[in-house]
C-alpha cells in the first residue's frame, strides 16, 4: 500500500539524466501541504484499530499518529516513521474494521521492517549506479559515433532500465514482506486477515483488466492474482481466520463512513447511499449532516435531536448539533451541546477548540477567559493547530490583552508557515511583553527563527 510514496520516489531516482536525491520528511513537515481530515471520532476509532497492531509490532511507544487524508482513491501509505497516512476512499470502501485493520497491519509492517530506511538506502545505491551507467553508455554513445555505428542511445538506456528493474524488483519484495508481517500481527492480536483477504480480492477485480497487459518486472506492487493467491494460503492458515469484529466495533464502523459521506460527498449522493428508507442510526446520521451542511438547519437539528435521544452518551452527536448550530450563526445556542460535548469525550482537544470558538462567538468578554482556558489546554495536546490560536488571539482581544493577541496571532502565522507575518507579529508582540517573560521569550523565537524551504517569505 505503499504505491503513491514508493513511485514517487522512484520517478524522481530514475527519470532524468542527472543524480537525485530523496531524503526523509521531517516529522513537522509530514503532513504539510496535505488535504487533511480532522474528526475527533474518526480519528479515536483509527486509534483504536491501529493500536493493538502496533503494540505487537513493538512500536506503542513511537507515537505513530493515523492521518486520514480527503481523497476519494483507495490508497494508504507510510512515508515517515511516524504516519499511517490512509484515504478517506479506503474509509468508504472497507465495509468492516477487520478490513481496515488490515491495512493498518500492512503498513505497519512496512514500518517495523525498517523498509522506507532500507529503501532509502537502495535509492543511493542505484542512484550512484545510474550515474556510473549514464557515464558510461556517454562515453559509449562517443565511441560509436566515431565509428559510424548505432549504439549509442542502447548503451545509455539498458543500464537505467536494468537499474529500474532491479529497484522495482526490491520493492515488490518488501511489499511480500509487509504482507507476511501484517499477517503475523493480526495473528498476535488475535484478529482475522479476512478483512485484508478480501479488500485485496476486490482491488484484485478492479486491477483485473489494466494488469493484463503490463510488464510485471515494471510494477512497485506484486501483481494482484499473485498476491491475493499467496495472501489467501497465508491468512487461512490462522486459527483466528473466522474470528468476527464486535458489534459495538461495526457500529462504530459504520458510523465513520456515514460521517465522511455527509461531510464530503454531494446531498444527491449522500442520498443515494442512505435512502430515507434505511433507519438504520449511520444513515440517519448522515442524512443529518447531509442536512445541516446543504442550508436546511432546522431540519438537520430535528434529526440530530433525533440521534441523541437514540445514544445520549454519545459525544460525537452533541459535538454535530454545537456545530450545526455555531455554523449557522447560533453561537450563544451552540454552547451547550458543546460543553456536554466536551464532558463526553473527556476533554478531547478538537472539540474543546470548537466550544471556545462558540463562547469567542457570543461576543460576551465574561466567556473570553474560559476560552482562553480551553485553547489554551486544547494546544498542549494539539501544539499545531494554527485555527486554535487564530481562536485564542480573538479570545485575548476581547479580553483587551492586545500582546497576547499578538503573540497568539503570531504563533498561527508561524503553524501556517507564513513567516514574514508571524515575524512582524511576533515582533510587535514584544514591545509590549515583558523583557523575559515566557511570553516575550516565545516571541522573541518566532523573530529569530532561521527560515527554511517551507516557509513562505
Amino acid at each position: 500500500m505503499r504505491g503513491l510514496a514508493v513511485a514517487t520516489a522512484l520517478a524522481v531516482a530514475l527519470t532524468g539524466a542527472g543524480p537525485a536525491t530523496v531524503t526523509p520528511a521531517r516529522a513537522q513537515d509530514a503532513t504539510s501541504g496535505m488535504p487533511i481530515v480532522r474528526d475527533t471520532e474518526i480519528e479515536q476509532l483509527l486509534r483504536d484499530y491501529a493500536q493493538p497492531i502496533l503494540k505487537a509490532a513493538g512500536l506503542a511507544k513511537q507515537n505513530v499518529k493515523v492521518v486520514v487524508l480527503n481523497d476519494r482513491a483507495f490508497n494508504a501509505f507510510v512515508m515517515d516513521g511516524r504516519h499511517i497516512f490512509v484515504n478517506a476512499g479506503a474509509l468508504f470502501d472497507a465495509k468492516t474494521p477487520n478490513e481496515v485493520i488490515g491495512v493498518f497491519a500492512h503498513e505497519t509492517g512496512h514500518l517495523a521492517g525498517g523498509h522506507l530506511l532500507k529503501l532509502r538506502e537502495q535509492l543511493a545505491t542505484a542512484q550512484t549506479a545510474s550515474v556510473v551507467a549514464l557515464l558510461l553508455g556517454v562515453g559509449a554513445a562517443v565511441a560509436s559515433a566515431r565509428s559510424g555505428s548505432n549504439v549509442g542511445a542502447a548503451a545509455i538506456m539498458a543500464p537505467q532500465s536494468a537499474i529500474q528493474r532491479s529497484l522495482l524488483a526490491y520493492v515488490r519484495t518488501q511489499e511480500d514482506q509487509a504482507d507476511h508481517a501484517g499477517a503475523k500481527f493480526l495473528d498476535a492480536t488475535g484478529q482475522s486477515g479476512r478483512g485484508m483477504l478480501d479488500l485485496f480480492k476486490r482491488l484484485s477485480s478492479d486491477s483485473l483488466f489494466n494488469s493484463r497487459y503490463v510488464d510485471p518486472y515494471l510494477q512497485s506492487h506484486p501483481m494482484p492474482a499473485e498476491r491475493v493467491a499467496a495472501l489467501d494460503t497465508l491468512v487461512r492458515s490462522s486459527p483466528y481466520f473466522d474470528v468476527k469484529d464486535p458489534a459495538e466495533l461495526q457500529a462504530r464502523h459504520d458510523l465513520m463512513r456515514a460521517k465522511l459521506s455527509g461531510f464530503l460527498e454531494r446531498p444527491d449522493t449522500v442520498a443515494r447511499r442512505y435512502p430515507l428508507g434505511d433507519h438504520s442510526l449511520a444513515a440517519r446520521y448522515a442524512r443529518a449532516i447531509s442536512a445541516y451542511r446543504n442550508s436546511d438547519l432546522r431540519q438537520a437539528l430535528s434529526q440530530i435531536d433525533g440521534l441523541i435521544q437514540a445514544q445520549p452518551g454519545n459525544p460525537y452527536f452533541y459535538e454535530l448539533k454545537g456545530q450545526a448550530l455555531l455554523e449557522g450563526g447560533r453561537a450563544a445556542e451552540a454552547v451547550a451541546p458543546l460543553r456536554q460535548a466536551v464532558q463526553l469525550s473527556h476533554g478531547a482537544p478538537l472539540i474543546q477548540i470548537m466550544l471556545a470558538q462558540a463562547l469567542i462567538g457570543t461576543n460576551n468578554a465574561k466567556l473570553a477567559e474560559e476560552a482562553v482556558a480551553l485553547l489554551r489546554g486544547a494546544l498542549l495536546r494539539e501544539p499545531e493547530a494554527p485555527e486554535a490560536y487564530s481562536q485564542l488571539a480573538m479570545a485575548y482581544g476581547r479580553k483587551g490583552d492586545l500582546a497576547q493577541a499578538d503573540l497568539a496571532s503570531a504563533q498561527a502565522a508561524f503553524s501556517r508557515g507564513d513567516m514574514m507575518t508571524a515575524r512582524q507579529l511576533a515582533t510587535r508582540a514584544k514591545t509590549k511583553l515583558p523583557i523575559g517573560s515566557p511570553a516575550w521569550v516565545r516571541a522573541d523565537d518566532i523573530v529569530n527563527l532561521k527560515p527554511n524551504n517551507n516557509a513562505r517569505n
